[in-house]
């Protein structure tokens, strides 16, 4: 059955029925370097093999700036043309972002379809979006790429579509136009009800809230082994495959910290340097998980190329979603298949820790660091609690910290005085029977306040 969102994925990318050759085009611009080119372009190469697709060939030019008509030179083009008749290619794949124009005027004298980096990771989160919410930004997105990109074609499909009989009426408009009109319709509302879904996700929110539970988001560069860790700490069951963005919908589990107070911990969609801004402004529903925590556990893959890089391209998508002030702890991953590399990375960065996910090596130790780190964000509060109250209590040890309890305490001596760890939502609840604070990292007590 055809729906809008199989209609939006269909159109305007990557032919799936087939494995697709794709020859690959890279453009070494003013600050970048061969080298971070060819990393890059070998990125890419994973991510058409993602999208199921190979790689037929590649094409490299140093250029100070991207030709307006076809981003690289004209003489290069014709180069590409022979490249792709050689290889029987069916598609080029650029890894800088092409305008439409560009876009337009490559195929025209390519014979063949040109798109970007951005069209192929939205391919690819077209095939891995199964939730409803998923879907829904995955073909706004699919929509926004598009829209700029409608042109009128020579053919009957683009043909003016006439007012009248005998054109008494004018020409009317071109059948783009129509599919223009269409779409724009069509994003306005997937926006509506994507504005519903994030209602009915903030009431999801709130609802943990009120458990008093610390929120902890895993994030990091997709494939660094987010998936594999959750796995690994709760026995989610989460999908998990050596594949660009296996994981696409965000997943959270309850965890019990070595201390025995519990956390929620999210999955997160994986990021890649120069994620496409449409899809920033497409996913903030799901990628806000990061915004929104308390702590980020940032994974990262110790086997890539360039680790550093990975760590720069996650932080940079933090900053566009407004999480780089939540505090994160670095986790080097897969280290035992680089140990060496692990240590290096581990030394360079004071206060990371460095795991294997797949084999729990190392999980114990980042677990006590997790947990030291919500200590000291953590806020002690002091708690007086009748004896008769023991449901009070119960709901004490049940959503904080216990640090000490103190017997025939108050004024009739007939209460506990315990010092506690509590999120602000559990000491809201409990606000009648606090009666001071102090900083998570002060075991010292307070003045009771007045």
């Amino acid at each position: 059955m055809t729906t809008p969102y199989n209609e939006a994925l269909a159109e305007t990318l990557i032919d799936r029925t087939i494995r697709e050759k794709i020859v690959l085009v890279g453009v070494t611009l003013p600050g970048d370097n061969e080298e971070s080119t060819e990393a890059s372009l070998n990125e890419l190469a994973l991510l058409i093999d993602t999208a199921g697709a190979d790689e037929a060939g590649r094409m490299v030019q140093k250029r100070a700036a991207p030709d307006h008509t076809w981003y690289i030179g004209k003489g290069k083009v014709e180069e590409l043309k022979q490249l792709c008749l050689a290889v029987d290619a069916d598609t080029v794949v650029f890894d800088n972002n092409l305008g439409p124009a560009q876009q337009f005027n490559l195929e025209k004298l390519l014979g063949r379809t040109a798109i970007d980096r951005t069209a192929v990771i939205l391919d690819i989160f077209g095939q891995n979006a199964h939730t409803l919410e998923g879907k829904a930004q995955v073909e706004l997105a699919l929509l926004r790429y598009r829209l700029p990109r409608l042109r009128r074609g020579l053919s009957d499909k683009q043909a003016q579509q006439r007012g009248g009989v005998g054109g008494r009426f004018g020409s009317g408009e071109t059948k783009t136009e129509v599919e223009r009109r269409r779409i724009k319709r069509r994003i306005t509302k997937i926006e509506k009800d994507l504005d519903g879904l994030a209602e009915t996700r903030l009431l999801q929110r709130k609802g943990r809230n009120k458990s008093g539970l610390a929120n902890v988001a895993i994030v990091g560069y997709t494939n660094a082994g987010k998936s594999t860790l959750l796995n690994q700490l709760t026995d989610s069951g989460v999908l998990v495959e050596d594949r660009l963005f296996a994981t696409l919908d965000p997943t959270t589990r309850r965890l019990a910290l070595p201390g025995g107070e519990p956390v929620l911990l999210s999955d997160t969609v994986g990021f890649i340097s120069r994620l496409p801004h449409g899809l920033i402004e497409s996913f903030k529903g799901t990628l806000e998980v990061a915004a929104m925590a308390d702590y980020l556990v940032h994974v990262v893959d110790v086997t890539s190329p360039d680790p550093q890089g990975q760590i720069d391209a996650v932080r940079q998508v933090l900053g566009d979603i407004d999480a780089a002030e939540v505090p994160e702890l670095l986790v080097f991953n897969k280290a035992d298949a680089q140990p060496e590399i692990a240590k290096e990375l581990t030394d360079r960065h004071p206060g990371s820790v460095a795991i294997s996910a797949s084999t729990g090596d190392g999980v114990e130790i980042f677990l006590r660091t997790l947990t030291d780190r919500l200590r000291v964000l953590a806020v002690v509060y002091e708690v007086l609690v009748p004896y008769e109250r023991g449901d009070v209590l119960a709901a004490v040890h049940r959503e904080g910290e216990v640090v000490s309890i103190g017997d025939g305490a108050g004024p009739t001596e007939e209460a506990w005085l315990i010092r506690a760890r509590l999120s602000d939502a559990s000491a809201g609840r409990l606000s009648e029977f606090v009666i001071g604070k102090s900083n998570g990292s002060d075991s010292a007590p307070t003045e009771p306040e007045v």
